[in-house]
């Protein structure tokens, strides 16, 4: 089974591409990286490359689910709204080609990786550098958070169970 882990932005979006093994409930990273779009661009243009984004991620290895992190807080609402707004041309792509897409707030991250919901990123990143048998913490840290978001939805979706 394969699972895209998504941690949404409209400046940076990261990606991250895992395998499960249902039958030895191995997982290995297939891989992870992060989506770009300029602050020099109009909003409009920032979610569209966003979208195309996914949709070419997607398309290139076919996930059977998807997950993506919830919008749970924020300090600024003109943020919340504008990663919002991302987190809903993903979730159209993945509409789109008719994959299943699951949600996780940063507690629930939290709390599969290290068993703790007041987990720092630190602690996180270790655990999905530990989880994967990776030589370093993956880089940045969207990136990061988007295999940490992968491996919640394997480890929480009765996936490895």
């Amino acid at each position: 089974m394969i699972i895209l882990g998504i941690d949404p932005g409209y400046a940076i979006t990261g990606y991250a591409v895992i395998k499960v093994d249902l039958k030895t409930k191995i997982i290995t990273l297939v891989d992870y990286g992060c989506i770009f779009s300029s602050p020099k661009d109009i909003f409009s243009k920032r979610l569209l490359i966003v979208f195309n984004g996914i949709k070419e991620v997607i398309r290139k290895y076919k996930p059977d689910k998807i997950a993506i992190e919830h919008i749970y807080f924020a300090k600024n609402a003109k943020t919340a709204i504008k990663v919002s707004e991302a987190r809903g041309v993903i979730t159209l792509a993945a509409a789109i080609e008719k994959i299943d897409i699951f949600g996780f707030t940063p507690l629930q991250v939290k709390q599969a990786l290290t068993g703790y919901g007041r987990a720092t990123k630190g602690q996180i990143q270790q655990m999905v550098k530990n989880i994967l048998k990776l030589k370093d913490i993956p880089r940045p840290d969207d990136a990061a958070d988007a295999l940490a978001i992968a491996l919640t939805c394997a480890q929480t979706n009765q996936v490895l169970r």
